[in-house]
């Protein structure tokens, strides 16, 4: 350089200088590329040729660049597919998930790469409108799965912020069950339909099954038929299913959907498909891992149109010559549909379906807990799976099994409730109720309607050949369920009880029942939850559900503090057959109530009337509550039916409460008298006010088992407000009766007052 001269060097130095700058210039515009366009680059400078080609030159470095970082995470990504089986995006699912299969055409792959075009850095979730409408539906059948599900439906009413529609697919266990808990939970912004499972058996009864599902495994191939034809999406639930969120999140997914796309399902956590769980070890056909079927998004519409019914039959006809039956049921036939058609598939993220089966690869599809969206217990050990997160899972599931389902009746903001017409009537009592009225409280329990579930646990119950089956019935609360074993040893007959309890107190009810020996093997007891709301105790409506739920032609109206003489059922059966077979045209019509006499605890180790007598005899108290209600039992004359060989017929007295047998279809108790005070007597007086006659039998009794006073008694005895009302509700019932029965009832009025 020092050989040049000066004018050169200046001139190499201005170069040099220009070189520097266009380098840095160069450096800072690669880095500020966005989209293939400088950020630096004015407009007026990008028309120049010279700045044409630089920026050619700075794109085509960037795209390599980028294509290099896109290998290298698309290396991650794969490997990460080996080891989760997610899809790489985590949205981006069906053809695009799987890539240029086998099964894939170029029209896919070229949607595919559309699709991955369009795609943002950050996409947003797709939502839906504040009050549309979301369809659930569940194949449910018998006892056990009834109640399953109720937890699931709490657990989906507990974070919904959107009207529902339940469809529920079910025998007629489950139909009787749920439509009586649905009708008395009175949801707002809830509908509920039911389907016949058996209309829809014949559909799928023709395909061996070895699932414990049996064939309401397979019922979920049938929806597109089953659900009303102008129904264009569902999302199908097993009952064992917990939601950890909005349910709105999982039907916004149908937005997703490609127009080809039919079927939204989670991948399978286990290895079932693969083959390796066991030697010789040959399932149906999959698309890699297979789909789980607990959590479906069903595009029925689409379904229907692509003629789903005969292509699912046509895929399991063509696998059964071969597989001979299935193992999973309906995700069998699911998975090898997918196979032959995986472009119809859209694939989930596995938090929508966190499988807590065994030999489940549920922990590696989330990092956090806090990433869950619905939890499935597939597993017949349900809350003892291994599982790292299981205290987590436990917990959640624990807290929708015994939450209130009082506060989910919640309405919800903005969104008009469609009021059914028990909502209405209810409505229109309450505002009729007078808030300054002293008794409000009574009068307001009344008609409150209280969450009923029927038959909480297994009941099977033959009839007998004749018409002289007798059913006990009876009510309690959770401090008198340690009588149920002696009352189960001592009545062998079918039994009918209302438990008034809370969610939390059902549950361990449930416990006690499944642990004792002598509960879980009688099936003929039916158990019936009403659920605990309000102040009082609804003793008389606790009552009514377990009469109205006896299936016998006679019932015993007894309590639970009242145990049965040893042979009490095989003496009334035949007794009752004696009645038929001595009565004429005349006397059949004659309405009569047998009454039992009822002794303490004192006289328990009698078991024949000979003693019984005698003790009678020696120890006054044998008579229930000797020293405090001589009325409730005197007029059934101990003295005479110490002698007595045949029934003989008493005369109706003031507070007289007898236990009785009579006819089924006899007057419900009056469900004005909650707690303490005259909830059978006021029965009795209806009975006698329709000429039952009161035969008292010669060899029956039972034997009165103490226990301490009742919550309701204490109230009474310590409120002169409480014993206020109960007089005006009397009083009140009085009326009553005489507008119903005219002057015949006067003689009540009258009892009353000569007290």
């Amino acid at each position: 350089i020092m050989h040049l001269p000066f004018r050169g060097r200046l001139k190499l130095l201005v170069a040099s200088l220009t070189a520097i700058i266009l380098l840095t210039w160069l450096y800072l515009l690669a880095g500020n590329l966005e989209n293939g366009r400088s950020l630096l680059l004015s407009p007026c400078l990008s028309e120049t040729p010279e700045a044409r080609v630089l920026e050619r030159v700075v794109l085509e470095s960037r795209v390599r660049e980028m294509e290099e970082e896109n290998r290298q995470i698309r290396l991650q990504l794969n490997q990460l597919q080996g080891t989760v089986g997610q899809p790489a995006d985590g949205g981006n699912y069906g053809n695009a998930a799987w890539g240029a299969s086998a099964d894939t055409g170029p029209e896919d792959v070229e949607n595919t790469a559309e699709e991955r075009a369009n795609h943002t850095e950050c996409p947003r979730s797709p939502t839906i409108l504040k009050c549309e409408l979301i369809h659930v539906a569940c194949v449910c059948a018998g006892h056990n799965a009834s109640r399953d599900v109720v937890t699931l439906v709490k657990s989906i009413l507990f974070h919904r912020r959107n009207p529902l529609h339940f469809h529920f697919i079910t025998d007629a266990v489950a139909n009787q069950i749920l439509s009586s808990l649905f009708q008395s939970w009175m949801v707002p912004s809830v509908q509920v339909s039911f389907y016949d499972a058996d209309e829809l058996k014949s559909e799928v009864s023709w395909i061996p099954n070895k699932h414990y599902s049996g064939i309401y495994g397979l019922m979920k191939l049938t929806l597109t038929k089953a659900l009303p034809s102008d129904l264009t999406k569902v999302i199908v639930l097993d009952t064992d299913i917990t939601f950890a969120t909005d349910i709105a999140e999982l039907w916004a997914i149908f937005r997703k959907f490609t127009d080809k796309q039919v079927i939204g399902l989670v991948e399978n956590q286990s290895d079932w498909y693969l083959g390796n769980l066991w030697k010789n070890h040959k399932p149906w056909p999959a698309l890699g891992r297979g789909f789980n079927t607990g959590v479906i998004l069903l595009y029925l519409e689409r379904l229907r149109r692509i003629g789903w019914e005969q292509m699912w039959r046509l895929t399991a006809e063509r696998e059964l010559m071969s597989m001979l039956s299935t193992s999973l049921a309906d995700q069998d036939i699911f998975n090898a549909f997918i196979k032959q058609n995986p472009v119809l598939v859209h694939q989930l993220p596995c938090f929508w379906n966190v499988q807590l089966s065994d030999h489940t690869r549920s922990e590696q599809c989330y990092t956090e807990v806090s990433d869950l969206k619905v939890i499935h217990w597939n597993s017949p050990k349900k809350l003892r799976v291994k599982n790292k997160h299981v205290e987590f899972f436990r917990n959640l599931y624990l807290t929708f099994l015994e939450y209130d389902g009082n506060l989910l009746r919640r309405e919800l903001f903005g969104c008009p409730s469609q009021a059914t017409s028990e909502s209405v009537r209810l409505q229109g009592a309450l505002e009729e109720l007078d808030e300054d009225d002293q008794c409000y409280d009574f009068r307001r329990e009344r008609i409150t309607v209280h969450r009923v579930h029927l038959y909480f646990l297994q009941y099977e119950y033959t009839p007998a050949g004749d018409d002289t089956d007798v059913t006990l019935v009876a009510q309690l609360s959770m401090d008198r369920l340690q009588m149920l074993e002696a009352i189960c040893k001592h009545w062998e007959g079918p039994i009918s009880l209302a438990l008034y309890m809370s969610d939390a107190e059902a549950q361990q009810f449930l416990r006690y029942a499944q642990a004792s020996e002598v509960l879980k093997n009688r099936k003929n007891v039916g158990y019936h939850i009403v659920y605990k709301e309000g102040q009082f105790y609804p003793v008389n409506l606790v009552r009514n559900v377990a009469l109205r739920n006896a299936n016998t032609p006679y019932v015993f109206l007894a309590d639970v503090d009242f145990l049965p003489m040893y042979g009490l059922y095989d003496y009334l059966r035949h007794f009752l057959s004696i009645l038929q077979l001595g009565c004429n045209v005349t006397k059949c019509y004659v309405k009569k109530s047998r009454v039992l006499n009822t002794f303490q605890k004192h006289c328990m180790q009698s078991s024949s009337k000979l003693l019984l007598t005698h003790l009678y005899t020696s120890l006054s108290p044998c008579r229930p509550r000797y020293h405090v209600w001589t009325k409730g039992h005197a007029p059934t004359n101990y003295a005479k039916w110490r002698t007595a060989t045949t029934p003989y017929k008493v005369e109706w007295e003031a507070d007289f409460e007898p236990y009785v047998v009579v006819k089924r279809d006899c007057p419900e108790y009056d469900q004005r008298f909650v707690g303490f005070g005259w909830n059978k007597v006021s029965h009795i007086m209806e009975l006698d006010a329709q000429e039952y006659d009161l035969m008292v039998l010669p060899n029956a009794f039972m034997i009165h088992m103490p226990h301490a006073p009742s919550f309701d008694i204490s109230k009474f005895r310590s409120s002169p407000g409480y014993r206020y009302c109960l007089q005006t509700l009397k009083e009140e019932f009085h009326q009553d009766l005489s507008r119903k029965y005219g002057a015949a009832a006067l003689k009540y009025l009258t009892a009353q007052r000569n007290i």
